[in-house]
């Protein structure tokens, strides 16, 4: 993480922190306090940060725990210009992630264990790693983290190369590769089953829509060979609904999009 956490605190900073310049070089205290509550992320990027400009810390906190406003995150010592360096960095990474977490968190929870809850490529640039991390400290599945963690045929690939040639093309790419495919209907789905693939996203398809797919797929005695995943279009007050479908995962762009930050605030005693 280094050379990420350099190239961030280079962003941060700048040529030369002008504004720490203004007071004294002193030792001090401060505490990381949560303004709300949620599920608490990026703690250990925190530290890291902090630890980076040589400050101590100290926390009976772990990511992926719960906390309420008013909790004590983290507590720091050391120099109090270093602690003004670190300090919007560190709040950063918690704000951002812990928001992800938290959304996410409430996702699963609607979601009753029936099926997983799980995170898109819809992420920041440069800060993918972080908010995928997010997604499971939240209870959720990152799903794939690049173009090479699986084979993934989308309505572009297909409109290239066609369903059954894109699907056979990839059973030709890496043996040790999960190929998903892409369908927007009930149909696609079926050929896509029979085609051998492993899992099976169901795009911008509505409930009732996903559930013919479902029972297309148990008529002809392939819904157990495939995952099968929803995708699209999907809000959190609809959770449910996709849920009773019968589907494996629900995979959202909205835990990284959609989430708001959790507030935080340093406070120098």
């Amino acid at each position: 993480m280094l050379k990420e956490l350099e190239a961030f605190i280079e962003e941060d900073i700048g040529f030369f922190d002008v504004s720490s310049m203004a007071v004294s070089d002193i030792k001090i205290k401060a505490k990381i306090m949560a303004k709300e509550g949620g599920v608490l992320a990026g703690l250990k990027e925190a530290k890291d940060i902090f630890s980076y400009f040589e400050l101590e810390t100290s926390t009976g906190r772990s990511d992926g725990s719960k906390i309420d406003e008013g909790d004590v995150i983290l507590e720091v010592s050391g120099s109090s210009r270093s602690l003004l360096k670190a300090e919007r960095l560190s709040l950063n990474f918690l704000g951002r992630m812990s928001g992800i977490a938290t959304l996410t968190d409430k996702l699963v929870e609607k979601a009753c264990g029936k099926v997983i809850i799980a995170g898109t490529r819809k992420t920041t640039p440069g800060f993918r790693k972080y908010e995928k991390k997010a997604i499971f400290l939240g209870g959720g599945d990152p799903h794939r983290f690049n173009l090479s963690d699986a084979v993934m045929i989308k309505d572009n690939h297909i409109k290239v190369a066609g369903l059954k040639g894109a699907i056979n093309a990839a059973k030709n790419i890496c043996f040790s590769k999960k190929i998903e495919v892409e369908v927007e209907n009930p149909e696609d789905a079926t050929k896509a089953a029979e085609s051998g693939v492993d899992i099976i996203m169901l795009d911008n398809m509505k409930p009732e829509e996903i559930l013919k797919a479902v029972e297309l797929l148990k008529k002809k005695g392939l819904r157990q060979n495939v995952i099968l995943e929803c995708s699209g279009g999907i809000k959190f007050e609809d959770i449910g609904e996709y849920v009773d479908t019968g589907v494996d995962v629900i995979s959202m762009g909205s835990l990284t999009t959609a989430s708001r930050w959790l507030d935080f605030g340093l406070y120098i005693e």
